[in-house]
């Protein structure tokens, strides 16, 4: 006769309130009894002892319980892990039919696919497994067997930062980087370089961002600024705009960004400098260019630091504002995630004001839908991608 699995160990709420977010804090729960390793899986009661779930419990976190299913039937397992990650392909490939257009894109996208804590992107044939939590660290294996049956022959790369292993108590120990490969987006070649000091070199969250770009800029004269591996530039110029330039600190990025104009047969002009002093010198030579992107690296992670990160998207978006002729294209973007839409939008809004210009918002978007954002998970938007006519 077969052994029926051993129950998990119980966590009590603090509140007969069912949570309304599958983040619980610790406040808001009771101290269990017993001593649970980070990442344990748990069953939730609230203060009445009436089941709300199950998830990961990690008291030395600040996100004490992570949420994963609310279904008393349901064992948060490898099977569990398997299904889940069966149905976050099935999205990609059967609904958004991803592999038509790219084959660089997210596979899981943590509460946005019910996988808390766990990131997956595909670079072709590399799976990029980032970890957030304790609890997805210890199912790595699970995860592992359940990707490369999605994927076979994958190679697979996992990592956490290390502000996540010291935040979750977990240590993982990355493995060798594996060799850059060839990624190809709508058409077009680009370089990815997993595991590497420039992250990727490459963000697909910007896919359709950098297509609607292009189709906006035909025949314009494009400035791409914070241009990372030039994806925006080299996309622009292969759909006909009439010349580029892109703009980023990073030598190393700029080369990649290089290999990638010449390997889609276009001419990008690369200049390696800090945005602020090339957009003054840019200025002060009278320069305009009537299609500009601004997509800076992510300025906090910090909550304390939110409206220090409004300063200084305030003050790059007024330096640009000033090489825009009358009619010219801006698409401004935040990746910080602290940063909400409304604030971003009010931060261009005092842009405006203070340049005497005019901004019209033609679109508002955010990172392709292979990111999902649950809607009780509002910080899964963390990308606002805003498109502008500057009068």
């Amino acid at each position: 006769m077969e052994t029926p699995p051993a129950s998990p160990p119980v966590i009590r709420l603090a509140t007969e309130r069912a949570p309304g977010h599958p983040w619980i804090w610790s406040a808001q729960v009771r101290k269990p009894e017993q001593r649970l390793p980070p990442g344990s899986v748990v069953e939730v009661q609230d203060a009445q002892g009436r089941f709300v779930g199950r998830g990961f419990w990690n008291g030395h976190a600040r996100i004490a319980l992570r949420l994963l299913s609310r279904d008393p039937d349901e064992a948060i397992d490898a099977s569990w892990i398997a299904a889940r990650i069966a149905r976050a392909v099935a999205l990609r490939r059967e609904l958004l039919r991803l592999d038509a257009e790219s084959d660089a894109w997210r596979v899981v996208h943590s509460e946005g696919d019910d996988l808390s804590g766990l990131i997956v992107d595909r670079y072709a044939d590399v799976l990029v497994v980032e970890y957030f939590a304790a609890g997805m660290w210890k199912f790595r294996e699970a995860i592992h067997a359940a990707l490369l049956q999605h994927f076979p022959g994958a190679r697979l790369y996992g990592f956490a930062e290390s502000h996540v292993q010291k935040q979750e108590s977990f240590d993982c120990r990355a493995a060798e980087p594996p060799a850059p490969v060839a990624v190809h987006e709508h058409g077009l070649t680009f370089h990815a370089a997993p595991g590497s000091g420039h992250k990727t070199g490459f963000f697909a969250d910007q896919r359709d961002n950098r297509r609607r770009f292009a189709e906006l800029a035909k025949g314009r004269r494009v400035l791409d600024l914070c241009c990372n591996a030039g994806g925006f530039a080299v996309h622009a110029m292969a759909a006909g705009a009439r010349e580029a330039v892109g703009v980023d600190m990073d030598a190393g990025i700029l080369d990649i960004a290089r290999a990638n104009a010449a390997a889609n047969h276009v001419a990008v002009d690369f200049q390696q400098a800090d945005l602020f002093d090339w957009l003054r010198n840019a200025v002060a030579r009278g320069e305009q260019y009537d299609a500009v992107v601004l997509d800076p690296p992510k300025l906090t992670r910090d909550r304390h630091k939110v409206l220090e990160a409004l300063k200084k998207y305030f003050a790059m978006n007024r330096l640009a504002l000033d090489v825009i002729p009358p009619g010219g294209l801006l698409l401004t973007c935040s990746c910080t995630g602290l940063v909400g839409e409304a604030d971003f939008l009010e931060m261009l809004r005092r842009v405006a004001a203070n340049a005497g210009r005019t901004i019209q918002i033609l679109e508002v978007r955010g990172a392709g839908a292979d990111h999902p954002v649950r809607a009780d998970v509002p910080e899964g938007r963390y990308l606002k991608a805003v498109f502008c006519r500057v009068d």
